[in-house]
């Protein structure tokens, strides 16, 4: 399936990382393509291997036009719901891109209220250069901040699930109860705190 994309020159893709992980921040990433510096090899970051993804990721910050991040921490997630969160980085992420765009596509169903035209693409991020884009920065960095939190919480091993729930990360949760990353709103992370 070929994607036809819209009449205008620039052009923001935007994914999101971290709707389905019990801990940490949701981030997202919005990209602005440089035409005569294509990328070769942009896929969905979940199909390419991590060594790949890092490869991709600093080639796409060195040539892309502009790129940016936006995130939602874990009290926003829990104050606000994953879906609404989700959408707050997606905004932060596009009012954060150095140069406005004249068009943003989307991965997924759903678009949040932007200042410019925008687009929902069903599994945009392997039709879309510019979303596969950002869901390789998106994947990066929040796969380099789950690293981190590792150092500082070995024994959940975030390194390894990067805060999905995995029979692992639950069984952690239940033995340790949640850290100040993890999201109180989602149920393991409740039942985990109403076992402490």
């Amino acid at each position: 399936m070929e994607f036809i994309y819209p009449q205008a020159s620039l052009i923001a893709g935007v994914d999101e990382v971290g709707r389905g992980p019990l801990v940490g921040a949701v981030v997202t990433a919005a990209v602005i393509l440089d035409p005569l510096q294509p990328i070769v090899g942009l896929a969905d970051s979940k199909k390419l291997s991590e060594k790949r993804r890092e490869a991709l990721y600093l080639e796409i910050t060195e040539k892309a036009l502009c790129w940016s991040l936006g995130r939602a921490e874990p009290a926003e997630i829990d104050q606000l719901n994953i879906l609404h969160a989700t959408m707050l980085a997606m905004q932060r992420a596009v009012a954060n891109l150095p140069i406005s765009p004249e068009y943003v596509l989307i991965d997924g169903n759903r678009c949040p209220k932007l200042p410019m035209p925008a687009q929902a693409v069903i599994k945009g991020d392997g039709l879309v250069a510019e979303i596969s884009a950002a869901s390789i920065v998106a994947k990066v960095t929040r796969d380099r901040e789950m690293a981190e939190l590792d150092q500082l919480f070995p024994e959940y091993g975030f390194a390894k699930h990067k805060g999905y729930p995995t029979a692992f990360h639950l069984e952690k949760l239940v033995q340790l109860g949640a850290t100040e990353h993890h999201r109180k709103s989602f149920a393991p992370v409740k039942r985990a705190i109403g076992l402490k």
